[in-house]
């Protein structure tokens, strides 16, 4: 891995170093587990200022006596960097999406929508059950186990609550990571309030300020 990193360096290194190559620079939203998001976490600070962190998340999702733990980043940075992360990522069985700017230009509206890949789909349903014009511009999900745990609110002795984990994660649970576009500049906020209503993380792209 070290020496694939290396590898990308030196590409970029090459491409910023060429006044005739443009470096790009995209974003891109990675979910998945902890130790998934941590590893990207770490990758973006050991690039040598090529990807910069733009937020992460620690969801904790409250279902009856159940939490859903994963966690989400977003990268900002040189396009060719991120294609290493999306490899990574995709290869650990994680989602994720990568969003040029060209989209920025021809689509209206962007926003992403992290979940549980059932959640996402039922939303995506009410979204167009209300008439609300959108489409689906990519889409991703997760191939690996998100950490699912008793609640804390339910009091066991820990030997019994350890006990019982495997049989609550041998069941997989998928995430999902959406890039939509709103038709409608005034059905952005109808879009968000369904999505939150349902417990979906929305990336509003219009709340996206990076400096080049």
């Amino acid at each position: 891995m070290i020496e694939d990193n290396i590898r990308v360096l030196r590409q970029a290194a090459r491409i910023s170093s060429d006044g005739s190559h443009k470096i790009e620079k995209e974003w891109c939203v990675i979910a998945g587990n902890v130790d998934l998001v941590d590893a990207m976490a770490y990758k973006a600070i050991a690039s040598n200022h090529n990807v910069k962190i733009l937020f992460r998340e620690h969801v904790i999702l409250k279902e009856g006596r159940l939490d859903k733990k994963f966690d989400f980043i977003m990268l900002y940075g040189n396009a060719l960097v991120l294609n290493d992360f999306k490899n990574e990522t995709l290869k650990k069985g994680g989602a994720y999406i990568q969003i040029a700017k060209k989209y920025l230009q021809n689509e209206p509206n962007l926003m992403v929508l992290v979940a549980p890949d059932d959640v996402v789909r039922d939303t995506v349903s009410v979204i167009e059950k209300s008439k609300i014009p959108f489409a689906i511009i990519k889409e991703s999900q997760t191939t690996t186990f998100i950490d699912v745990d008793i609640s804390n609110e339910v009091k066991l002795p820990n030997f019994i609550r350890s006990a019982l984990k495997p049989f609550y994660n041998a069941n997989e649970i998928v995430l999902s990571a959406v890039l939509i576009s709103v038709e409608k500049d005034g059905d952005v906020g109808k879009v968000q309030s369904i999505a939150t209503s349902n417990r979906i993380f929305v990336i509003d792209f219009r709340d996206i300020v990076t400096e080049d």
